[in-house]
Protein backbone atom coordinates (compact mmCIF):
# COMPACT_ATOMS: atom_id res chain seq x y z
CA UNK A 1 0.00 0.00 0.00
CA UNK A 2 1.10 3.49 -0.99
CA UNK A 3 1.10 6.55 1.38
CA UNK A 4 -0.36 9.46 0.19
CA UNK A 5 1.31 12.48 0.89
CA UNK A 6 -0.62 14.34 3.22
CA UNK A 7 -0.13 17.96 5.09
CA UNK A 8 -0.37 15.89 8.41
CA UNK A 9 2.07 13.57 6.84
CA UNK A 10 4.61 16.41 5.34
CA UNK A 11 4.74 18.53 8.50
CA UNK A 12 5.26 15.88 11.20
CA UNK A 13 8.44 14.85 9.17
CA UNK A 14 9.15 18.00 9.05
CA UNK A 15 8.56 19.73 12.38
CA UNK A 16 8.60 16.16 13.92
CA UNK A 17 4.89 17.15 15.80
CA UNK A 18 1.32 17.24 14.61
CA UNK A 19 0.41 20.29 13.10
CA UNK A 20 -2.55 21.37 11.96
CA UNK A 21 -4.35 24.72 9.84
CA UNK A 22 -5.82 27.35 12.18
CA UNK A 23 -8.32 28.59 9.41
CA UNK A 24 -9.00 32.36 9.72
CA UNK A 25 -11.79 34.93 8.60
CA UNK A 26 -10.97 38.60 8.74
CA UNK A 27 -13.92 40.77 7.89
CA UNK A 28 -12.84 43.53 5.88
CA UNK A 29 -11.46 41.52 3.15
CA UNK A 30 -13.12 41.28 -0.21
CA UNK A 31 -12.28 40.33 -3.93
CA UNK A 32 -12.16 41.69 -7.24
CA UNK A 33 -14.38 39.98 -8.54
CA UNK A 34 -16.49 40.82 -6.22
CA UNK A 35 -16.23 44.49 -5.58
CA UNK A 36 -16.07 45.27 -9.32
CA UNK A 37 -12.87 45.79 -10.13
CA UNK A 38 -12.67 42.86 -12.66
CA UNK A 39 -16.42 42.00 -12.19
CA UNK A 40 -19.34 41.99 -9.91
CA UNK A 41 -20.84 39.00 -7.86
CA UNK A 42 -18.15 36.92 -7.47
CA UNK A 43 -18.06 33.35 -8.66
CA UNK A 44 -20.80 31.73 -9.58
CA UNK A 45 -20.47 29.17 -6.48
CA UNK A 46 -19.36 31.93 -3.80
CA UNK A 47 -21.14 32.46 -1.13
CA UNK A 48 -17.74 33.18 1.31
CA UNK A 49 -19.94 32.91 4.80
CA UNK A 50 -20.83 29.25 3.53
CA UNK A 51 -16.84 28.49 3.44
CA UNK A 52 -15.82 30.18 6.21
CA UNK A 53 -16.78 28.76 9.56
CA UNK A 54 -15.19 31.70 12.10
CA UNK A 55 -17.27 33.88 10.59
CA UNK A 56 -20.09 32.70 12.75
CA UNK A 57 -23.36 34.77 12.31
CA UNK A 58 -21.45 37.94 11.46
CA UNK A 59 -21.86 40.13 8.30
CA UNK A 60 -19.53 42.02 7.29
CA UNK A 61 -21.28 45.85 7.32
CA UNK A 62 -18.51 47.22 4.68
CA UNK A 63 -15.95 45.23 2.84
CA UNK A 64 -13.81 47.89 1.04
CA UNK A 65 -10.43 46.96 1.61
CA UNK A 66 -7.86 47.13 -1.70
CA UNK A 67 -4.83 47.36 -2.35
CA UNK A 68 -5.14 51.20 -3.28
CA UNK A 69 -7.45 52.00 0.18
CA UNK A 70 -5.66 54.92 1.74
CA UNK A 71 -6.57 53.88 4.99
CA UNK A 72 -7.84 50.39 7.27
CA UNK A 73 -10.54 51.56 9.56
CA UNK A 74 -10.36 47.94 10.65
CA UNK A 75 -7.42 46.92 11.15
CA UNK A 76 -7.29 47.02 15.07
CA UNK A 77 -10.74 44.73 14.74
CA UNK A 78 -8.89 42.85 12.24
CA UNK A 79 -6.06 41.79 14.64
CA UNK A 80 -8.70 41.39 17.72
CA UNK A 81 -10.33 38.64 15.43
CA UNK A 82 -6.92 36.87 14.28
CA UNK A 83 -5.99 35.95 17.72
CA UNK A 84 -9.82 35.41 18.71
CA UNK A 85 -10.48 32.91 15.94
CA UNK A 86 -7.21 31.25 16.40
CA UNK A 87 -6.48 31.22 20.27
CA UNK A 88 -10.38 29.39 19.92
CA UNK A 89 -9.02 26.55 17.25
CA UNK A 90 -6.04 26.11 18.98
CA UNK A 91 -7.57 25.20 21.68
CA UNK A 92 -9.86 22.72 20.01
CA UNK A 93 -7.44 20.83 17.93
CA UNK A 94 -4.60 20.91 20.86
CA UNK A 95 -7.98 18.51 22.67
CA UNK A 96 -9.12 16.77 19.44
CA UNK A 97 -5.70 15.98 17.66
CA UNK A 98 -3.33 16.57 20.22
CA UNK A 99 -2.11 19.52 17.97
CA UNK A 100 1.41 20.79 18.98
CA UNK A 101 2.37 23.63 16.44
CA UNK A 102 -0.14 25.46 14.16
CA UNK A 103 -0.21 26.99 11.02
CA UNK A 104 -2.42 30.37 10.31
CA UNK A 105 -4.66 30.02 6.86
CA UNK A 106 -5.69 32.89 5.75
CA UNK A 107 -8.83 31.81 4.14
CA UNK A 108 -11.67 33.83 3.57
CA UNK A 109 -12.11 35.89 0.37
CA UNK A 110 -8.85 37.42 -1.32
CA UNK A 111 -5.72 37.68 1.22
CA UNK A 112 -3.76 39.58 -0.54
CA UNK A 113 -6.15 42.08 -1.59
CA UNK A 114 -5.38 44.85 0.62
CA UNK A 115 -3.27 47.57 1.76
CA UNK A 116 0.60 46.07 2.04
CA UNK A 117 0.60 48.08 5.36
CA UNK A 118 -2.56 46.30 6.46
CA UNK A 119 -1.01 43.04 5.06
CA UNK A 120 2.10 43.15 6.67
CA UNK A 121 0.61 43.74 10.08
CA UNK A 122 -1.70 40.93 10.08
CA UNK A 123 1.19 38.22 8.85
CA UNK A 124 3.27 39.91 11.46
CA UNK A 125 0.89 39.49 14.09
CA UNK A 126 0.44 35.91 12.75
CA UNK A 127 3.82 34.70 13.00
CA UNK A 128 4.33 35.59 16.17
CA UNK A 129 1.30 33.89 17.58
CA UNK A 130 1.95 31.51 20.09
CA UNK A 131 2.99 27.67 18.44
CA UNK A 132 2.96 28.79 15.39
CA UNK A 133 5.06 27.64 12.52
CA UNK A 134 4.17 29.97 9.21
CA UNK A 135 1.14 30.87 7.67
CA UNK A 136 -0.77 29.89 4.47
CA UNK A 137 -2.26 32.37 2.76
CA UNK A 138 -5.27 31.99 0.01
CA UNK A 139 -5.86 34.37 -2.82
CA UNK A 140 -6.23 34.88 -6.39
CA UNK A 141 -3.28 35.07 -9.05
CA UNK A 142 -4.47 38.42 -10.10
CA UNK A 143 -4.35 40.31 -6.61
CA UNK A 144 -0.53 39.45 -5.09
CA UNK A 145 2.07 41.93 -5.61
CA UNK A 146 5.69 42.18 -5.87
CA UNK A 147 5.75 43.82 -2.66
CA UNK A 148 4.23 41.12 -0.85
CA UNK A 149 5.62 38.20 -2.40
CA UNK A 150 9.00 39.69 -1.48
CA UNK A 151 7.97 40.30 1.97
CA UNK A 152 7.04 36.85 1.98
CA UNK A 153 10.16 35.21 0.66
CA UNK A 154 12.61 36.93 3.62
CA UNK A 155 9.94 35.53 6.08
CA UNK A 156 9.82 32.42 4.19
CA UNK A 157 13.89 31.98 5.83
CA UNK A 158 12.96 31.20 8.59
CA UNK A 159 9.09 30.00 8.59
CA UNK A 160 6.48 28.14 6.66
CA UNK A 161 5.09 30.13 4.18
CA UNK A 162 2.36 28.92 1.71
CA UNK A 163 0.40 30.68 -0.89
CA UNK A 164 -2.78 28.90 -2.54
CA UNK A 165 -4.48 29.49 -5.54
CA UNK A 166 -7.55 28.64 -7.40
CA UNK A 167 -7.03 27.43 -10.86
CA UNK A 168 -9.89 25.90 -10.30
CA UNK A 169 -10.13 24.69 -13.96
CA UNK A 170 -7.89 24.89 -17.01
CA UNK A 171 -10.23 25.91 -19.75
CA UNK A 172 -11.13 29.29 -19.72
CA UNK A 173 -14.56 28.95 -21.51
CA UNK A 174 -15.15 26.97 -17.74
CA UNK A 175 -13.53 29.90 -15.97
CA UNK A 176 -16.04 32.45 -17.62
CA UNK A 177 -18.50 30.69 -17.29
CA UNK A 178 -18.11 30.59 -13.64
CA UNK A 179 -17.46 34.41 -13.55
CA UNK A 180 -14.13 33.63 -12.53
CA UNK A 181 -12.85 37.03 -14.42
CA UNK A 182 -9.08 35.53 -14.85
CA UNK A 183 -7.92 33.39 -17.75
CA UNK A 184 -5.85 30.17 -16.99
CA UNK A 185 -2.89 32.09 -18.72
CA UNK A 186 -2.30 34.37 -16.04
CA UNK A 187 -2.70 31.88 -13.42
CA UNK A 188 -0.19 30.05 -14.95
CA UNK A 189 1.88 32.88 -15.06
CA UNK A 190 1.61 34.35 -11.58
CA UNK A 191 2.23 30.44 -10.36
CA UNK A 192 5.51 30.56 -12.36
CA UNK A 193 6.23 34.08 -10.58
CA UNK A 194 5.62 32.74 -7.45
CA UNK A 195 7.62 29.75 -7.48
CA UNK A 196 10.58 31.72 -8.91
CA UNK A 197 10.35 33.67 -5.23
CA UNK A 198 10.82 30.52 -3.70
CA UNK A 199 7.81 30.01 -2.42
CA UNK A 200 5.60 27.05 -2.32
CA UNK A 201 2.13 27.25 -3.64
CA UNK A 202 -1.10 25.01 -3.42
CA UNK A 203 -3.07 25.01 -6.33
CA UNK A 204 -7.32 24.66 -5.51
CA UNK A 205 -9.06 22.37 -8.45
CA UNK A 206 -12.42 21.59 -8.47
CA UNK A 207 -14.12 18.81 -9.79
CA UNK A 208 -17.58 18.66 -11.48
CA UNK A 209 -17.78 22.53 -12.61
CA UNK A 210 -20.70 23.36 -15.52
CA UNK A 211 -20.05 22.02 -18.58
CA UNK A 212 -16.85 20.26 -18.04
CA UNK A 213 -16.34 15.91 -18.31
CA UNK A 214 -13.56 13.68 -16.25
CA UNK A 215 -11.54 14.28 -18.93
CA UNK A 216 -11.34 18.38 -18.67
CA UNK A 217 -11.17 17.61 -14.87
CA UNK A 218 -8.05 15.42 -15.03
CA UNK A 219 -6.20 18.07 -17.68
CA UNK A 220 -6.67 20.34 -14.96
CA UNK A 221 -4.75 17.69 -12.60
CA UNK A 222 -2.08 17.36 -15.18
CA UNK A 223 -1.50 21.02 -15.67
CA UNK A 224 -1.39 21.54 -11.87
CA UNK A 225 1.32 18.89 -11.96
CA UNK A 226 3.00 20.21 -15.12
CA UNK A 227 3.48 23.87 -13.21
CA UNK A 228 5.42 22.12 -10.40
CA UNK A 229 3.32 23.19 -7.28
CA UNK A 230 4.02 22.00 -4.21
CA UNK A 231 0.85 20.86 -3.30
CA UNK A 232 -2.56 20.43 -4.17
CA UNK A 233 -6.36 20.65 -2.97
CA UNK A 234 -9.39 19.41 -4.72
CA UNK A 235 -13.23 19.32 -3.49
CA UNK A 236 -16.24 18.64 -5.47
CA UNK A 237 -18.69 21.68 -6.60
CA UNK A 238 -21.30 22.02 -4.75
CA UNK A 239 -24.27 24.21 -4.64
CA UNK A 240 -24.94 26.54 -1.64
CA UNK A 241 -27.73 28.94 -0.99
CA UNK A 242 -27.86 32.93 -2.17
CA UNK A 243 -25.39 31.99 -4.90
CA UNK A 244 -26.10 32.25 -8.72
CA UNK A 245 -25.36 28.81 -8.71
CA UNK A 246 -28.21 28.02 -6.86
CA UNK A 247 -30.47 29.86 -9.43
CA UNK A 248 -29.26 27.95 -12.36
CA UNK A 249 -29.73 24.58 -10.19
CA UNK A 250 -33.25 25.12 -9.32
CA UNK A 251 -33.87 25.98 -13.04
CA UNK A 252 -32.33 23.02 -13.98
CA UNK A 253 -29.18 24.22 -15.73
CA UNK A 254 -26.69 22.43 -13.33
CA UNK A 255 -26.43 19.34 -12.52
CA UNK A 256 -23.42 18.65 -9.67
CA UNK A 257 -21.47 16.04 -9.81
CA UNK A 258 -22.12 12.24 -8.45
CA UNK A 259 -20.01 10.75 -5.73
CA UNK A 260 -19.06 7.76 -7.63
CA UNK A 261 -17.82 10.13 -10.61
CA UNK A 262 -16.33 12.22 -8.07
CA UNK A 263 -14.48 9.66 -6.40
CA UNK A 264 -13.52 8.11 -9.68
CA UNK A 265 -12.03 11.28 -11.01
CA UNK A 266 -10.07 11.53 -7.41
CA UNK A 267 -8.48 8.26 -8.13
CA UNK A 268 -6.90 8.74 -11.41
CA UNK A 269 -5.75 12.07 -9.86
CA UNK A 270 -3.93 10.37 -7.65
CA UNK A 271 -2.33 8.30 -10.05
CA UNK A 272 -0.94 11.42 -11.71
CA UNK A 273 0.47 13.02 -8.99
CA UNK A 274 3.83 12.82 -7.82
CA UNK A 275 4.50 11.06 -4.53
CA UNK A 276 6.37 14.03 -3.34
CA UNK A 277 3.57 16.15 -4.06
CA UNK A 278 1.46 17.08 -1.30
CA UNK A 279 -2.42 16.25 -1.12
CA UNK A 280 -3.69 19.00 1.30
CA UNK A 281 -7.59 18.10 0.45
CA UNK A 282 -9.62 15.38 -1.26
CA UNK A 283 -12.79 16.45 -0.34
CA UNK A 284 -15.10 18.97 1.13
CA UNK A 285 -18.57 19.31 2.22
CA UNK A 286 -20.62 21.72 4.28
CA UNK A 287 -23.39 20.34 7.14
CA UNK A 288 -25.30 23.22 7.74
CA UNK A 289 -28.81 24.32 5.98
CA UNK A 290 -26.91 26.15 3.33
CA UNK A 291 -26.13 23.27 0.95
CA UNK A 292 -28.89 22.73 -1.64
CA UNK A 293 -27.14 19.76 -3.26
CA UNK A 294 -25.55 17.57 -3.93
CA UNK A 295 -27.01 15.37 -0.38
CA UNK A 296 -23.80 13.38 -0.70
CA UNK A 297 -21.29 16.30 0.56
CA UNK A 298 -23.65 17.13 3.84
CA UNK A 299 -21.59 14.28 6.06
CA UNK A 300 -17.76 14.80 5.26
CA UNK A 301 -17.19 11.79 7.73
CA UNK A 302 -19.04 9.03 5.20
CA UNK A 303 -17.22 11.08 2.67
CA UNK A 304 -14.24 10.30 3.88
CA UNK A 305 -15.11 6.84 4.77
CA UNK A 306 -15.93 6.13 0.77
CA UNK A 307 -13.04 7.86 -0.62
CA UNK A 308 -10.28 5.57 1.79
CA UNK A 309 -12.51 2.83 0.89
CA UNK A 310 -11.92 3.16 -2.65
CA UNK A 311 -7.95 4.12 -2.45
CA UNK A 312 -7.00 1.52 -0.62
CA UNK A 313 -9.25 -0.53 -3.45
CA UNK A 314 -6.56 1.23 -5.42
CA UNK A 315 -3.39 0.45 -3.29
CA UNK A 316 -3.56 3.86 -1.14
CA UNK A 317 -3.52 4.63 2.19
CA UNK A 318 -5.02 8.67 2.75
Amino acid sequence: MQEILTAGRYFRKKFDCNIYKTPISVLGFTCPNIDGSKAHGGCVFCENESFSPNLGIQKPKIVSLNPNSKHNPFLSSQLVQLESQFNQTKIKLKKKFNAKKFLVYFQSFTNTYAPFDTLKTLYDRAFELDDVIGISIGTRADSISEEVLEYLQEKSKTKEVWIEYGIQSVYNETLKRINRAETIEDVEEQIKITRGYGLKVCAHLIFGLPGENQKMMLKSARKAVELGVESIKIHPLYVVKKTALANDFRRGKFTPISEEEYIDTLIKTIKIVPNEMLIQRVTAGISDDSLISPVWCKDKHKQMYNIKKALEKNGYIY
